[in-house]
């Protein structure tokens, strides 16, 4: 079982679910969960033991926003081909995916994970350097990585009877 896919467990995905978070509106909104975080943990400086209150609600935005948007009218916007594309890429060790898409994935997600090294420390001391040096390695790896999901997802999205099953919800 993929990474990616023990994560979509802990997050409750299911069809639906995936369905509802190729929503664009649910794409482009899950880029505010990061700055979010960053802002509750910040705000133990002034809250102290009541940060644990906009942290807790920065983890339920987290949850939630694949949840709110109703599914997409179509499935041909960027973001959520994206979201198509992250569900194959989840989907590999069962089906697997053409050679030219296997490397850019690890190497894309640990530039985002670097950055997120830096936004660790950055929120852990306050400095705000870090922070937003992090910030701008996380979404330069992960926008990066959602238009690699893309690619995958045209080279994929016939590959498989599921796989064309997820275009019918609202494709037609």
């Amino acid at each position: 079982m993929t990474i990616e896919r023990k994560i979509a467990r802990a997050f409750a995905l299911d069809d639906a679910t995936w369905l509802r978070h190729a929503n664009p509106w649910s794409v482009i909104l899950r880029n505010t969960v990061l700055p979010i975080l960053i802002l509750a943990f910040w705000s133990r400086l002034w809250l102290g033991w009541g940060s644990l209150i906009p942290v807790a609600l920065a983890l339920f935005w987290m949850w939630f926003n694949p949840r709110i948007f109703p599914p997409p009218a179509s499935l041909d916007h960027w973001a959520s081909k994206c979201v198509l594309g992250e569900r194959v890429w989840l989907n590999r060790d069962i089906v697997p995916v053409p050679v030219h898409h296997r490397t850019a994935p690890y190497i894309l997600s640990a530039v985002s994970g670097i950055g997120m090294l830096f936004v660790f420390w950055g929120v852990l001391v306050f400095d705000l350097w870090p922070t937003i040096f992090g910030m701008a390695l996380v979404y330069s790896g992960k926008l990066w990585f959602l238009d690699r999901m893309v690619w995958l997802w045209e080279d994929m999205k016939d590959a498989t009877p599921e796989y064309r099953s997820w275009q019918v919800h609202t494709d037609g």
